[in-house]
This record gives C-alpha cells, sequence and structure tokens, in this order.
C-alpha cells in the first residue's frame, strides 16, 4: 500500500492560496485550486505507483501519458490492428498502458507459442477486467481464475467427451441439425436473406444438445430472445466505451448505462440457466445421466461434505451460459465469414463444389470425408486465419513473477498473447493480408497442418470445445456448399471490415443460396 506523507500533500498544494485551519493543517481555499491541487497529488502518486512498477524490468514500449497511458494512439474500434502494428516498433513482447493499468502485449507465432505453450503455468490466470469480472464474478470456465477454472475446465472436458464431443455420436447430431439448415435457406427459394440468426440457432442446437438435450426451432421465441441477448453483449463488450469502462470503472459508471444493458443480459441467460438446471434436479437419476447439466448435478451431490464447494448453482450458472456462448458464436462467426468468402471468391467455390461432388456426391458428408478433401479442409482452416474472430485472445494473467525473454513480469500483470499477430504472421503465411487456401496446400494439393494455426488459442486456457468446433465447420461448410452456390445480390457491395465487437464478425450481409441439388 502506498502512503502519502503529511509532507507530499502539503508540497502539493499551492501556499498563496490556504487557510489555517486546526490543528495547523493547510488547505486551499479556491475550489478551483483545490481540484488542480487533487490531480496533481493523484500524477505524484500515479508516478511513484510507476517507478515501482518499472522496477520489475517489464518491456519497453509506448510512452504514456498520466491517467489515460496510451489510449490516445489506439485504435478504439480495433484495438488489435494499433497493437500489431506497435510489435514493429517495439518488438514481439512490449508494454502498453491502458489508463494507469499496464499491459504486456505478446506478438508473433514464436512469442506467443513460448508464452502459452512453453510457460503455460506461469500465463494461465485471468486479470481482474471489470465487465468480465462483473459478468462471471469468478465462476465459470473462460473468466475464472484460482483453482476455480481447472476444476470447471476438467470437468467440461471429461464431460464433453463423455457426450460425444469428437466421436460419431455428436456427428450425427450435426449432421440432423444441418439438414435443419439446409431446409431453412431452402426456403427463401434463391431471395436474399439474412443468414446471422439462422446459424446462430442451428449451431446453438449442438451445445443446447449437449448441455440439456434440447433443440429449438429456428423461430422459437426462446432461443431468438437468448441468441439477440447474446449477440448484444458480444457487441458491447468490445465497444470503445467498454475499453473506456475497464479502464476507469469507478468513472465510466457514472457516466454510461453500458453495465445495465450487459448486466441485464446476463442476468436472463444465467436465470434461463437455473430455469433449465432446476427442472432436471426434479428428475434426476444417477444411473441414467441424460447431458452435462445433469453431469454437473451428480458431481454437487457427491461433493457436499467438501468444505470447499466448486459444483454450486452459480458455477453451473456460468458454465452454462459460458458453454452456451463460446459453442455456438465462434463457430457460426466462423460460417457466416464463409459465406461471405464463397460470394467474394466464386472460383474458390466452385473448386470446393467440385471436390465435393467427386468425393460425397449426393451422399451424407462425414468427418472421415475430411481426408479425402485437402481442398475444402485447407478453405475450412483459411476461413478460421482470415476471419480472426478472436483478434486479441481472451486476456492473461501471470500466476507468478515470471522471468520471459529477457523481462522481469510480475505477477497479476495482464498480458494479452496478440491471436491477430500469428494468424497474420508473414514469416508463416506467405500472403497473410489475402485470402488464400494456399496456405495450407503442398505443391501436389495436399493438405498440410500448420502450427501458427492457432485461432483457438494455445496452452491451458485454450478453447474446450475445439474438436467440437472443428467437426462442426466442416460439416456445415460442405453440407451448405453441396446443397446451395452463394451469391450476392443484385448491386450489392461485399463488406470485409470486421463489425465492432469482442468478436470480429463480418457486418450485416445478405446472400442468395442457389439450390444446386
Amino acid at each position: 500500500m502506498l502512503i502519502i506523507s503529511p509532507d507530499l500533500c502539503s508540497f502539493c498544494l499551492p501556499l498563496h492560496s490556504t487557510v489555517e485551519t486546526p490543528p495547523g493543517t493547510m488547505i486551499p481555499s479556491d475550489p478551483i485550486t483545490l481540484v488542480l491541487s487533487i490531480i496533481l497529488c493523484i500524477f505524484v502518486v500515479l508516478f511513484l505507483f510507476g517507478r515501482k512498477k518499472n522496477a520489475y524490468n517489464l518491456p519497453p514500449g509506448p510512452r504514456p501519458l498520466p491517467l489515460i497511458g496510451n489510449l490516445h494512439i489506439l485504435d478504439m474500434k480495433k484495438p488489435y490492428e494499433t497493437m500489431h502494428q506497435l510489435s514493429k516498433k517495439y518488438g514481439p513482447v512490449y508494454t502498453i498502458q491502458i489508463g494507469i493499468e499496464k499491459v504486456v502485449v505478446i506478438c508473433g507465432f514464436e512469442a506467443v507459442k513460448d508464452a502459452l505453450v512453453n510457460h503455460a503455468d506461469e500465463f494461465s490466470a485471468r486479470p481482474k477486467i471489470p465487465i468480465l469480472d462483473e459478468i462471471s464474478k469468478g465462476h465459470g470456465i473462460i473468466f475464472a481464475s484460482y483453482d476455480n477454472w481447472k476444476v470447471m475446465r476438467r470437468f467440461a472436458l471429461s464431460t464433453l467427451r463423455d457426450f460425444g464431443m469428437g466421436k460419431e455420436t455428436i456427428e450425427n447430431r450435426i449432421s440432423e441439425e444441418s439438414d435443419h439448415l439446409v431446409q431453412k435457406f431452402k426456403s427463401f427459394k434463391g431471395e436474399p436473406f439474412d443468414n446471422l440468426m439462422i446459424l446462430n440457432a442451428s449451431v446453438c442446437n449442438i451445445i443446447c444438445s449437449i448441455l440439456m438435450s434440447r433443440r429449438f426451432d429456428y423461430e422459437d421465441p426462446i432461443i431468438l430472445k437468448l441468441l439477440k441477448m447474446n449477440n448484444e453483449n458480444a457487441i458491447l463488450s468490445g465497444t470503445p466505451v467498454a475499453m473506456l469502462y475497464n479502464a476507469f470503472p469507478s468513472v465510466m459508471r457514472w457516466f454510461t448505462s453500458l453495465m445495465d444493458k450487459i448486466g441485464k443480459n446476463m442476468d436472463e441467460l444465467h436465470a434461463f440457466s437455473e430455469e433449465s438446471f432446476k427442472k432436471q434436479k426434479k428428475q434426476l437419476d444417477v444411473n441414467d445421466q441424460r447431458n452435462l447439466i445433469d453431469s454437473f448435478l451428480v458431481k454437487q451431490q457427491e461433493e457436499k461434505p467438501n468444505p470447499k464447494l466448486y459444483f454450486t448453482d452459480e458455477n453451473l450458472s456460468v458454465l452454462v451460459s459460458d458453454l452456451f456462448d463460446a459453442g455456438m458464436e465462434t463457430t457460426s462467426t466462423t460460417l457466416r465469414w464463409g459465406i461471405l468468402l464463397m460470394m467474394k471468391y466464386p472460383e474458390i467455390q466452385k473448386k470446393v463444389q467440385s471436390e465435393i461432388d467427386k468425393v460425397i456426391g449426393s451422399n451424407e458428408p462425414q468427418v472421415i470425408h475430411r481426408k479425402e478433401m485437402p481442398y475444402t479442409d485447407a478453405v475450412v482452416h483459411e476461413i478460421q486465419r482470415f476471419g480472426n474472430i478472436v483478434p486479441t485472445n481472451v486476456p492473461h494473467a501471470t500466476t507468478k513473477d515470471v522471468n520471459f525473454r529477457g523481462y522481469f513480469l510480475p505477477k497479476g500483470i495482464q498480458v494479452l498473447p496478440l491471436l491477430t499477430s500469428v494468424l497474420f504472421d508473414k514469416d508463416h503465411f506467405v500472403k497473410a493480408d489475402e485470402f488464400y487456401p494456399g496456405h495450407f496446400l503442398d505443391s501436389k494439393g495436399n493438405f498440410v497442418r500448420k502450427e501458427a494455426f492457432m485461432p483457438f488459442s494455445a496452452g491451458k486456457r485454450s478453447c474446450v470445445g475445439e474438436s467440437l468446433a472443428k467437426m462442426e465447420l466442416f460439416l456445415f461448410f460442405t453440407k451448405l456448399l453441396q446443397n446451395f452456390t452463394f451469391k450476392a445480390p443484385p448491386g450489392a457491395i461485399l463488406d470485409f471490415n470486421p463489425a465492432v465487437g469482442f468478436l470480429c464478425g463480418p457486418v450485416a450481409y445478405k446472400t442468395c443460396a442457389i439450390s444446386r441439388l
């Protein structure tokens, strides 16, 4: 704790405008002078605080201004782009200041891999970010820290596998859902339509089947309301106002209703989760666990004698919301990029369809077909790379003081392993700024894995649903291009500037799905 001595305070106050008050304290008589004096004191405190931090030998970075840090040089709508550019001047590891908080930014595949894989334990914490902390309150899996996230992650991984992730059972569910999706697209009869809510609902049904053994119709008002709130929060949490709120929460809460909107949406999402698991609790059969919620409730019963509880109702509510969000938003956003890119590059779309016709024909796409379809596999991977849907990554923090690449980082400092700098690393992707499926093909047209392909992050906090997402993307994308040719509406201008939000999705667009079968 920093203690300001009386001598320091008196130094900050201008002596020409003071009045004597018992027992001899000097205070300004003019309100304006008082405000200026307080600001001067704050600058002195920040100066001393900054000197203390620098004792850790943080990486170099742009010079911050008092109070605002480096906010003035960031593109507030696309901060990841500014951060990527700064690495060209300051190197793959540098420090930037957001408000008064120092953040270590790690750029490029080698440096990010070094942090998340070679130093996995040291970089596995989450920082205290006001918006994210107020949403999760330390519960769940995505934003939780300490032992809670480890327990929830182990449970989620094992339970997702138990209920079919990566297995034929979940593949069958995806295939059935893709049939519903095809029928919905056909209903537009080639006329322009917005695919946002349809794709969200379709992908959402896969994770809902695992969480609660439930499927929703695409027009169901319950799922439409949940998806709308989820989309709104994903947008709000990535806006410039959100960045300012995270930097100055005690001030910004008086000037914006941001947290009221996000909080209200989260309350309703959690209420839906709670209603679902309360119903299942009444019907629970420990010998017949139907889904992830059932498995959690069984763990809850087994844990009761333990004084340190993890399987609580609060954790279940946030865990369900986390998996609902992560299991739907990222995959559906990637598919939306895929359709937009096929509209932009009809020659690539045609090559994918030729491979589908040759390998699958009119049969049902299956995961085993992927090995026989290198070009389609390469296109799906390139959509993920080029789409760059989580450009900043979910923020990390150090679990202890750590020596990293010649720098000494303190325990708890926020770290951003910038995924956009990995996916657009020109040392690993020769045409990084272009949509180029050749990144994943050799000279003979065989599929090639790239170590720098890291859309799901890496290390101990990587996406728990990675294998499910890969299966969904291949099956949904292949089924759609087997059945449709996607074209832009007449006169439409395709916009590849990403929408503002925590996820880097395409701006709203309409497509024409022309039936092939």
